[in-house]
């Protein structure tokens, strides 16, 4: 179980901001963003801060238990992005409201959590991109 200390340590950690795609959940104040666990329950992972990230509604319904993906550059399975020990800025970066994978891990991240599908690109021009 996942107390309200450690939610609020989540939150602050991440600025209040989607670790994956990088919307601030000021902007969408109707809709609470997740606290989301890198390595499932199912698939052995804990409820400890090293496991746990913030996640919008849309990143972490698409990412599910997922682990891994594949990496449409290469065909190759390669695990997701991980927040907690990946830099946002190593893997990705923005083109006007597309997020752009610069990496194996981060091409097969913006498919798996469809980053770019056309209503999360018009949301991005709506709110100015990485908001």
């Amino acid at each position: 179980m996942i107390d309200r200390a450690l939610r609020d340590l989540v939150r602050a950690r991440a600025a209040r901001r989607c670790e994956y795609c990088g919307l601030r959940q000021e902007l969408v104040p109707l809709v609470a963003f997740h606290i989301e666990h890198i390595v499932p329950r199912q698939h052995g992972g804990g409820d400890g801060p090293e496991n746990l990230a913030l996640a919008c509604y849309h990143c972490n319904l698409h990412k599910g238990p997922n682990l891994t993906g594949i990496d449409p550059g290469t065909g190759a399975i390669v695990t997701l992005f991980n927040p907690r020990i990946d830099a946002w800025g190593e893997h990705f970066s923005m083109e006007g409201a597309v997020i752009v994978g610069q990496t194996p891990t981060a091409r097969a991240t913006v498919r798996v959590l469809s980053m770019n599908s056309p209503t999360r690109i018009e949301l991005r021009m709506e709110l100015g991109a990485r908001s």
